[in-house]
């Protein structure tokens, strides 16, 4: 894993507020949460607008539904390169559903609340890790912030914090799957491998094909 120090490439985000105005729960901060994140990218941390996707259901912004939140984790990680800084933050409700297939002390998955969840679902910790964070290229440096409930383990990452005051460090998640993480990295390093071949067979293509 490669930590960059002082990362000096693009700076991106995703920022989602959903108020689910309209709806039984219906929230009154949430738009606020996003804006504010948003102005303090900008102001304090040289985050340029056209590179910030921000969803909320204000009528104004993308819609924060299940597919398009999706959408905008897979864009960003598809973009992002080593070097970049990417910043997550998300504010609504989180829930918990059944875990699906074992990977949980607890017998349940954390998760977020799109929108339209009564029709689509709900966005699982497995389909976070999943979509962002396993695919995530190396020398990223992402910041998540999930102001929800549940959220304390909603990346499902091999390593959490208990912030209940007595603990005073990081701890081994048990639950996580680290053979099932260096399946995803082995496959990651191989289409890499890959691309890095095609891409020299296009150069000596290029080198010896010539027209005249």
């Amino acid at each position: 894993m490669t930590i960059v120090e002082n990362p000096s490439g693009t700076k991106r985000a995703v920022l989602i507020g959903i108020n689910y105005v309209g709806q039984q729960g219906e929230l009154s901060g949430c738009h606020n949460d996003a804006k504010n994140i948003a102005k303090y990218l900008q102001n304090e941390l040289g985050f340029e607008s056209s590179n910030m996707k921000v969803l909320m259901d204000d009528g104004a912004h993308e819609k924060p539904t299940y597919a398009n939140i999706m959408a905008a984790f897979d864009w960003i990680v598809r973009v992002s390169q080593p070097g970049d800084t990417v910043w997550i933050h998300y504010s609504g409700h989180g829930g918990r559903l059944p875990d699906q297939d074992g990977d949980e002390e607890d017998g349940y998955d954390e998760t977020l609340i799109p929108v339209d969840f009564q029709r689509a679902g709900q966005i699982r910790d497995d389909d976070l890790l999943k979509h962002l964070v396993k695919p995530m290229r190396e020398g990223v440096t992402m910041t998540c912030l999930m102001d929800c409930c549940h959220s304390g383990t909603v990346l499902d990452l091999p390593y959490r914090f208990i912030a209940d005051g007595d603990h005073v460090e990081m701890e081994r998640n048990e639950g996580f799957n680290m053979e099932d993480w260096m399946g995803v990295a082995a496959d990651v390093l191989r289409a890499g491998a890959a691309a890095y071949v095609a891409g020299e067979a296009a150069e000596a293509m290029a080198d010896c094909c010539v027209i005249l």
